[in-house]
């Protein structure tokens, strides 16, 4: 409760334990019965999973061997659920990286700055649900909430609706990409700017969701966001 898990492979866990997962992650609290009693226990915590886009690793990559059969391909994926995916926020895709990057001297943006950036975020969504109950940050928000605090203009608009329409998206993914947009307009301390193209993208980008694929964000603890990271190897677009 309130903290991290991480499963490392998450095709290789059994597909029963991966599906008790969807109550936690929806209500954030897990329930227990027994024959004699039933328990009730928080659960909120961050869920961060990595996989290989194949058994082999290297599928769809122009530079590798394929390795994988297509019943194999089917037979690996199908052990994550789509409701399960569903519930995921954010799904990244983590391509090689070539000789030239991992080579270069240009620094990035360091811990500490980061830092900074999300405990600023966070103190603003602090602010925003100070009068709400048991709402602290934007992962919590419900429809209501999101009504009011995710206003989008008209070409926000157009743009999740042709998303919606487009790859058949459900209500669920509805709220979490507008969460997402949300969180990252928090970490930009932009007000009434929303970021759907990118929480769009990022979202999308599993190959649940048709394999669009889209640029990184800065994942961070406070949000509560959750992520599923493809593992170097992926390739361009499934």
């Amino acid at each position: 409760h309130n903290g991290v898990l991480f499963l490392d492979e998450l095709p290789e866990f059994k597909r029963g334990v991966l599906e008790v997962m969807r109550q936690p992650l929806e209500d954030r609290e897990v329930t227990i019965s027994r024959a004699r009693f039933t328990v009730t226990y928080p659960s909120s915590f961050m869920l961060v999973a990595s996989m290989n886009p194949s058994p082999g690793g290297y599928f769809n990559d122009p530079d590798a061997p394929v390795t994988s059969s297509p019943a194999e391909m089917q037979r690996y994926l199908s052990k994550i659920s789509g409701p399960l995916l569903d519930r995921i926020d954010i799904h990244i895709e983590v391509t090689p990286v070539p000789f030239e990057k991992l080579s270069e001297e240009r620094k990035g943006e360091g811990s500490v700055e980061i830092r900074k950036r999300v405990t600023a975020a966070r103190e603003i969504q602090t602010q925003r649900f100070a009068e709400i109950e048991n709402v602290h940050y934007n992962a919590q928000m419900n429809t209501k909430h999101i009504r009011k605090y995710c206003i989008m203009d008209d070409a926000s608009k157009e743009l999740l609706k042709n998303a919606m329409e487009r790859l058949n998206l459900s209500a669920r993914a509805y709220d979490r990409i507008l969460k997402v947009a949300r969180t990252i307009a928090d970490l930009e301390n932009a007000t009434d700017v929303f970021h759907l193209s990118e929480s769009n993208s990022d979202y999308l980008s599993s190959p649940s969701f048709g394999g669009v694929r889209g640029g990184p964000i800065t994942l961070a603890k406070p949000f509560n966001t959750v992520a599923l990271t493809m593992k170097a190897g992926w390739g361009n677009k499934l």
